[in-house]
């Protein structure tokens, strides 16, 4: 009896347990389940291998059946592309342009409803164009400049893309400050803040044109970095009719100085100028600008360009008593002078040595207009509102 009810115990224990691990416990299937493929299917344009591949819309990864949880793009040096994941993870596409004439690697990963991952991975190479377009800038990397020195840029064609163009050149700056730009015309264009740079102010310009389609078929050709510090704050008040400048720094008066700005029928500009070029010494012809042979100096010392079409503010050694008490200019701001500007003491020369490129030249009470924004470094004459547009 004792041995019967212990086969009896064997076998009840043997029967629970084929009720508790048979094959309807769900190991097996879960098993089975995990050694499955990714329902997810990646896709990547433009296809692997791929060449002469457009630098802008023509990458775009795409998942169906899943969602995306990396992207990577790298170019042969291992700089990386940024891109954005949208459609809750069903695209990708990058947030700039391509380089030209550059081989690209895509790595992308997607997970299916399961959470089991796909990858794919593809390589490229973006066209090298026939005709490409080049920009010429100012300030230069390093420099320091006055707190009216926009960043300005000239394009060797003209854009028909400006915002393509536009959004390959990122600026930031230290302390932040809302910069914008402005195009004059279709080969220039120019950033500044709302108002005058803060001294002390370090700004970074990403100019990052390579492979930006500015116009059909002709694409940018560089990626440089642009470092400048905006200097002390300079800017000098020329009042045409008591024939005064008032130089002022951080707002605070620091000298007086007697001018003499444009005569009758040559008045001087009004409005607000920025040095955009320092000359020891240069000459001045009328014929340059328009004037005939009403002069011709080849030794003007203390010379700082003002606008593009020829306003200086500059050293005269020929004035005589026009300083101070009346205008004798053919437009310029004339400062007293000596011939071969060597006396350091004299007005020009101290105006001069303490003055910097991209420092504010403000004329008012002159009979002529506003100067144009555009003849120079000179938008600040714009409104804000008029500069966003």
């Amino acid at each position: 009896m004792v041995a019967g009810a212990l086969v009896l115990t064997l076998a009840a224990c043997g029967g629970g347990g084929d009720d508790k691990a048979g094959p309807g416990d769900g190991k097996d299937e879960r098993a089975t389940q995990q050694g499955k493929q990714s329902t997810a299917a990646v896709s990547i344009a433009p296809k692997s291998g791929a060449r002469d591949v457009d630098t802008s819309g023509a990458l775009k990864v795409a998942v169906a059946q899943g969602k995306l949880t990396e992207v990577t793009v790298k170019d042969a040096k291992g700089a990386k592309i940024d891109g954005t994941i949208s459609g809750g993870g069903a695209s990708w596409t990058p947030s700039t342009h391509l380089a030209a004439g550059t081989k690209y690697t895509v790595h992308a990963v997607a997970k299916d409803s399961e959470g089991r991952a796909a990858a794919e991975d593809s390589s490229f190479t973006t066209l090298t164009p026939k005709n490409t377009f080049t920009g010429s800038f100012t300030p230069e990397d390093g420099s320091t400049v006055g707190v009216g020195m926009p960043f300005s840029i000239r394009f060797t064609r003209g854009i028909t893309s400006p915002d393509a163009v536009e959004k390959a050149i990122r600026i930031k700056t230290e302390p932040a400050v809302d910069v914008e730009g402005h195009w004059f015309g279709n080969d220039r264009l120019d950033f500044r803040p709302e108002h005058y740079w803060k001294s002390g102010t370090k700004v970074t310009v990403d100019l990052n044109l390579d492979g930006v389609e500015g116009r059909d078929g002709v694409y940018g050709e560089q990626h440089k970095t642009v470092k400048f510090t905006i200097g002390r704050d300079q800017v000098s008040f020329v009042d045409a009719k008591k024939h005064t400048m008032k130089v002022t720094q951080d707002g605070k008066v620091v000298k007086t100085i007697p001018v003499t700005t444009g005569k009758p029928g040559y008045e001087t500009w009004n409005g607000q100028m920025v040095m955009s070029e320092k000359l020891a010494v240069t000459r001045m012809n009328g014929e340059t600008v328009g004037y005939g042979g009403e002069y011709d100096i080849k030794d003007v010392p203390h010379a700082i360009r003002l606008t593009t079409s020829g306003t200086f503010i500059h050293g005269n050694y020929w004035g005589g008593g026009a300083f101070g008490n009346y205008n004798a200019s053919h437009g310029c701001v004339g400062l007293r002078d000596v011939r071969g500007g060597y006396d350091k003491g004299v007005p020009a020369a101290w105006f001069f040595n303490h003055s910097i490129v991209g420092d504010v030249v403000v004329v008012k009470k002159s009979h002529d207009r506003t100067v144009d924004p555009a003849n120079g470094l000179n938008g600040w004459n714009m409104s804000w509102a008029d500069w966003k547009k």
